[in-house]
């Protein structure tokens, strides 16, 4: 499944949110430099659920990568030139899941609480929608306790919570939860929040 530019008709685009505004658009290669510098600027826990270290060059080099060649969807939201949030989504490379979709979020510090959040899962969604998923899937630590509330608040569940199933640099061992929610039933979801543009 390629997942190129699919939705990329609705970007790039101004969002506006509480008290100011981001301009949401998909990755590019070009994108190196200031993804290290949002990358290194968040807190380490942060990046605990990632599967990479995005910290490091060679790391974000491959993922852009990844995305130019179309394996999966990058969405960046930047402000004042520099990246504010991204989101990834990242088809299953199971032959048994094809339909499974991982969702992948992350939001500077002081753009936490704007709103932000919710908007990057609403596009993620669009996108998944267009790439016909059935099915995504995020990941995170149980006191990540704002993420939870912003993917409740998107209709995600809880599915299940791996333990001990992440180490931090300092060797702690944390809990990792799994949330999931069905694609089509995000339709009436994006349709309540007003973008109605994402479902055609």
């Amino acid at each position: 499944m390629s997942v190129g530019h699919e939705r990329a008709e609705r970007l790039p685009r101004e969002q506006a949110l509480a008290d100011k505004s981001v301009v949401l658009r998909l990755m590019t290669q070009s994108d190196q430099e200031p993804m290290l510098r949002f990358a290194s600027a968040l807190p380490d826990h942060d990046l605990l659920f990632l599967m990479r270290d995005i910290t490091q060059p060679a790391v974000i080099r491959k993922w852009l990568d990844e995305v130019e060649a179309g394996r999966m969807m990058g969405l960046v939201a930047e402000s004042a030139n520099r990246f504010t949030g991204t989101a990834t989504v990242i088809p299953s490379n199971e032959p048994w899941s094809p339909h499974v979709g991982e969702l992948r979020v992350l939001v500077s510090v002081d753009m936490r609480g704007t709103g932000l959040g919710t908007v990057l899962v609403q596009e993620a969604f669009s996108a998944a929608l267009g790439l016909g998923m059935e099915r995504i899937v995020v990941r995170m630590t149980p006191d990540q306790k704002g993420a939870i509330a912003v993917f409740e608040g998107l209709g995600f569940r809880p599915e299940g919570v791996l333990r001990d199933h992440v180490k931090d640099m300092r060797g702690k061992k944390h809990d990792l939860l799994v949330m999931g929610h069905d694609v089509q039933g995000f339709q009436g979801v994006l349709g309540a929040y007003g973008v109605t543009d994402a479902l055609s």
